[in-house]
């Protein structure tokens, strides 16, 4: 015969469980957002860099090649779902470029014409000169996303 004790071991306080549950779910938030936060930033490039200065160094830290600068349509721009950006033309010669994922619920934006970026799923719109709101739902701007232009190449630095 064994004496087990008959007294139940104590099981930990509700309090304490909820409050790891909730440091474990904010812990998984922050780091998912960390990425976002180092690539924000401005994206403004303007073409016709001739090498030499900060485009010519980045261009040649070994980014991913996007496009040419002919493939981005003025007042347009062209959606690389692949490399989760969208790169724009708001006017002759400068290129921005944004994260296609639409702030309101994910989905990735698809079309971009007369100085809009539009998203499929609810209608969000968003400017292709700074990535900003121009039509809800979403209520948060589109995450800039930094590029550089070396002569006609487009490169994600």
């Amino acid at each position: 015969m064994t004496s087990e004790s008959l007294h139940p071991v104590p099981a930990p306080a509700r309090r304490a469980v909820v409050a790891a549950v909730g440091a474990a779910g904010l812990a998984v938030a922050l780091t998912a957002c960390g990425d976002d936060k180092k690539s924000s930033g401005s994206t403004e490039v303007s073409g016709g860099s001739s090498g030499g200065g900060d485009n010519a160094a980045a261009g040649s830290a070994g980014g991913t090649v996007l496009a040419k600068t002919t493939d981005i349509p003025e007042g347009g721009g062209k959606v690389f779902a692949d490399q989760g950006v969208v790169v724009t033309q708001p006017t002759a010669g400068t290129f921005k470029a944004f994260s296609s994922k639409c702030t309101h619920q994910g989905c990735a934006v698809k079309g971009i014409s007369n100085g809009v970026i539009n998203c499929p799923c609810h209608g969000s719109q968003f400017s292709a000169t700074d990535g900003s709101v121009k039509k809800g739902p979403a209520t948060a701007a589109l995450a800039a996303t930094k590029i550089t232009v070396d002569g006609d190449s487009i490169t994600l630095a």
